[in-house]
């Protein structure tokens, strides 16, 4: 072995069962996330990164001082921020935004339309709900509001950003590239900036779904919650059901992940097209 890349060896540590269980408890606990136990490799890689960033000599020691609260919350943020996982793309099952266009055409004739995106990851979600919205109302500066939150302080530092590389745009239709994207040039040649108008409309928040309160009273003509729920035990999905139906307003439509139904709570919503919702008993 050349002695050079032995000294730059980065450490290796053992995830033993009984560390594993504490993980799964410990981000069931703070996020809600029922963490499947197949997991265990996707654990050990994310959260050993953690570990030889803070020195840690044990996965042990790293939870005894997450438990014991000799960590500040940031760190209790990057726990959750490792073990999250954010897939996403713009234009993302592709199915509901005609739906959410026409629901905003009709919601702008009562007011403004207040819209809410609960898993944002790096943006491209919620900056697909904006100019759905502007295509919608064709405007640039249409009456609505869009608040997109996450759990993930990291990836919400991306989405506020705007900037993504031009892989990720271009399956995007060329007219939609043309009014609502900017091409870098020079040293930023390959990327892409969402406009500044679209940027206006969101609100960029952290939010646990799991909070003992949710830091706002609005009431929504949409919510966005897609692909959460799978990673929720059948309670917790209730719990966050049951928030979610008091946040819409009546004649509001819950947009949900492929993967997901709400069969278990029909008393709250019911199906009202692919993996759309509105709030049983509401008025068509």
């Amino acid at each position: 072995m050349n002695p050079e890349s032995a000294q730059t060896a980065e450490p290796s540590y053992e995830l033993s069962h009984a560390d594993f269980e504490r993980v799964r408890a410990m981000i069931y606990r703070h996020a809600g996330i029922s963490l499947n136990p197949s997991k265990r490799t996707m654990v050990y890689s994310r959260l050993s990164r953690r570990l030889r960033a803070l020195g840690k000599p044990s996965f042990c020691s790293y939870l005894d001082d997450l438990n014991a609260a000799r960590s500040d919350a940031s760190e209790w943020q990057e726990f959750v921020n490792a073990l999250t996982t954010n897939l996403t793309s713009f234009f993302r099952e592709q199915h509901h935004f005609p739906v959410l266009a026409e629901h905003i055409q009709q919601c702008a004739r009562q007011g403004p339309v207040k819209l809410w995106c609960c898993a944002a990851s790096t943006g491209e979600e919620p900056y697909t709900i904006a100019i759905t919205a502007m295509e919608a109302l064709k405007s640039r500066t249409p009456a609505v509001s869009l608040l997109a939150t996450d759990i993930d302080t990291a990836v919400l530092d991306k989405a506020r950003s705007g900037v993504y590389t031009d892989k990720v745009t271009e399956k995007l239709d060329a007219g939609l590239m043309r009014r609502h994207f900017l091409r870098g040039r020079g040293k930023e040649e390959g990327m892409v900036r969402v406009r500044a108008d679209l940027i206006a409309m969101i609100q960029f928040r952290q939010l646990n779904l799991l909070s003992p309160r949710w830091p706002m009273d609005t009431k929504f003509d949409a919510i966005f919650c897609r692909n959460v729920m799978i990673y929720f035990d059948k309670p917790t999905q209730r719990l966050v059901l049951e928030r979610l139906a008091a946040h819409l307003r009546p004649g509001g439509l819950l947009f949900a992940g492929h993967s997901e139904n709400f069969t278990q709570s029909r008393d709250l919503f019911e199906l009202q097209g692919k993996t759309v919702y509105r709030l049983a008993g509401a008025a068509h």
